[in-house]
């Protein structure tokens, strides 16, 4: 069984001076040692600040969190990360029900329900209501309930991290690991954490409304790879919409006022043509994506028995292969035909 040596605690920072410390001191009492800093060229001495408390500190080449994370795999060494902010929102108290999952082989990738139990001041009504947008967003275009996809405290397997295809930057990086997971079909699990407010002295990175924007272009961005029905048929719905609805004002002012609108009309068949054509794509997108699915899951299979030393068998699926062939008894018998003579006899 795996233990706290197999994991690495990754805090992405920037300004975080009044809390860093706090965080990291809670996690070596509860017996983390391997803790990695990637802060982002922090002006208030947050790296001087973690460096003293024991933490390796890396200064990320870019910015924003996403890229401080991607950068952060070049620096893991052990098979397990848990992720988490440096605002002292997050506690070391919940990093075993985090990490048993992975621990138990149940799971390769766990998020943190913060709304499981969240403290009085904690998160604002506006963020409240922002998250149960992305939250709905999220199931209805993906398919998936994983309850607070925006959550900063993950754990994961580094082998998992290098399945997934992540070019967020900023805070859009939750809401990518969590699409990339259903994509990909990495095992995630949702675990009830206690979530902290930030102290009063410590100031939030985040924006609501520009971080917001950001992740729902996120969401619908990456539809057009893992729900290309959604991404397409949305655009193509509206359009044959749009142009259903010129069109019955161009048919119901003909008839009742003989006046032609020929610019209008054309521009309502454009629409409806347009759209069409988008809900069609839709469609044969959704068929391929599907199929490459099933292919990938399968040679992901194969990949993995062949690894475990258990080829398939002869109709592909799981099974020891073909029993070994007897050479020895065939050159016993092609040397001395009365091997096989005997044999019969026997029988």
């Amino acid at each position: 069984m795996p233990d706290r040596s197999d994991v690495c605690v990754l805090i992405p920072t920037l300004n975080e001076a009044e809390t860093i410390g706090s965080v990291i001191e809670d996690f070596t009492d509860h017996g983390f040692e391997n803790i990695l800093v990637v802060d982002g060229d922090s002006t208030d001495g947050t790296a001087a600040i973690a460096e003293d408390r024991g933490a390796r500190v890396v200064t990320q080449s870019g910015q924003g969190k996403g890229q401080a994370v991607r950068e952060a795999m070049d620096y893991v060494d052990v098979p397990y990360v848990l992720m988490l902010d440096g605002d002292a929102t997050y506690r070391a108290a919940d990093a075993d029900a985090m990490l048993y999952p992975l621990f138990a082989g149940r799971a390769e990738h766990v998020i943190g329900d913060r709304f499981a139990d969240m403290e009085d001041g904690a998160m604002s009504r506006l963020n409240r209501f922002g998250n149960r947008i992305i939250n709905g967003g999220f199931r209805w275009i993906h398919g998936r309930e994983l309850g607070d996809i925006l959550s900063g405290y993950r754990a994961f397997t580094r082998e998992s991290m290098e399945r997934l295809n992540l070019d967020a930057t900023g805070f859009g990086i939750e809401t990518e690991l969590a699409v990339e997971c259903v994509k990909h079909g990495v095992p995630t699990e949702v675990v009830p954490i206690t979530y902290k407010a930030r102290p009063d002295e410590s100031e939030t990175n985040l924006s609501p409304f520009r971080d917001g924007g950001v992740i729902i272009l996120t969401l619908y961005r990456m539809a057009k790879t893992n729900n290309p029905l959604f991404y397409f048929g949305s655009v193509g719905g509206l359009s044959t919409l749009a142009g259903l609805l010129l069109g019955t004002y161009v048919a119901v002012d003909w008839l009742t006022r003989g006046v032609s609108h020929e610019v209008i009309a054309v521009v309502s068949t454009l629409g409806i043509i347009f759209g069409v054509q988008l809900l069609m794509f839709g469609v044969l997108s959704d068929m391929i994506v599907t199929l490459n699915r099933e292919q990938t899951h399968r040679l992901e299979d194969l990949a993995e028995q062949l690894h475990r030393g258990n080829p398939p068998g002869e109709d592909g699926g799981p099974g020891t292969g073909p029993a070994p062939h007897d050479t020895t008894t065939e050159r016993r018998e092609q040397s001395d035909p009365s091997v096989t003579a005997r044999g019969d006899t026997e029988d």
